[in-house]
């Protein structure tokens, strides 16, 4: 296994050190951050990350984007863009993702020509060829490279290899965009994503890293890790919890038994066939 993973990181050295320079899609997550560190490795002052700062990013991942680009020693640029001027994205679409990847891609795109910068290249990695992700065709169709998947990196190797560098971000949870803690169909306003965003981190701080606040109507559904659903049960972690999800314009919060789950909103887009308990 190890040997496997040593093949990969040199695959990934040889393709990063071939580009004459890069700028990397760079969110701060433990995807973006290792690649943002071995292109930092391979390329020096001729790699760059890029943020795009939008309604749909957490203040939370703002800051630590920042901080962990500071630490690798990359040179950091962050942009604005607003996805929600896109009437399909900001009625969140069962293709919102695209949409909003093509407007935010395009963005970095265009920073990276001012730039001088050749190549723009993201953190996908093996393992999410196997998601729902409509963003990937947006990619595409923009010419972005993704150099993680191209050297069959997968997410425990992605962990593994930031142990190694001893990147802050190699235990990180996963995190996705706000518009996912809604129902699609649902129209995203900047106050509500703002409000979810702040619930999400004051869980967190309360010993729950991996968070999903989920909306439903008027009352919040909360998917936490299956190991934390006790926890999060016993009465007065429960009360806080609900204080918290009050503050964010909620009348009631449910603790949802089937626990965390990567993209639950999208169960409304596939199939049904059978019955589920």
């Amino acid at each position: 296994m190890k040997g496997g993973l040593d093949r990969k990181i040199a695959d990934l050295r040889r393709r990063l050190g071939a580009m004459p320079s890069a700028a990397v899609a760079f969110s701060g997550g433990a995807d973006s951050a290792y690649l943002a560190a071995e292109a930092r490795a391979a390329l020096g002052a001729r790699a760059v990350a890029i943020t795009v700062d939008t309604p749909l990013l957490a203040r939370e991942e703002r800051r630590d984007a920042a901080a962990v680009a500071r630490r690798i020693g990359i040179r950091h640029l962050v942009l604005k863009a607003d996805p929600l001027s896109d009437p399909r994205v900001a009625v969140n679409a069962p293709d919102r993702c695209y949409r909003c990847k093509r407007m935010v891609f395009r963005r970095i795109l265009e920073a990276a020509r001012e730039a001088g910068i050749e190549t723009v290249v993201d953190g996908t990695q093996a393992d999410d060829a196997g998601e729902r992700r409509p963003g990937r065709r947006a990619l595409r169709e923009l010419g972005v490279r993704s150099p993680l998947a191209e050297a069959g990196f997968t997410k425990a190797d992605v962990r593994a290899a930031s142990r190694r560098r001893r990147l802050p971000t190699a235990g990180k949870p996963s995190n996705a965009c706000l518009a996912t803690r809604f129902r699609y169909g649902t129209r995203l306003e900047p106050a509500r994503l703002r409000a979810v965003g702040r619930a999400e981190e004051a869980i967190r701080a309360l010993g729950f890293p991996q968070v999903r606040l989920r909306v439903e109507g008027d009352a919040g559904r909360l998917e936490l890790p299956v190991a934390s659903l006790a926890r999060a049960a016993a009465p007065a972690r429960r009360a806080l919890l609900l204080r918290i999800a009050r503050r964010a314009g909620l009348r009631g919060l449910v603790l949802d038994l089937r626990g965390y789950r990567s993209g639950s909103m999208d169960d409304a887009l596939r199939p049904r066939s059978g019955h589920t308990l």
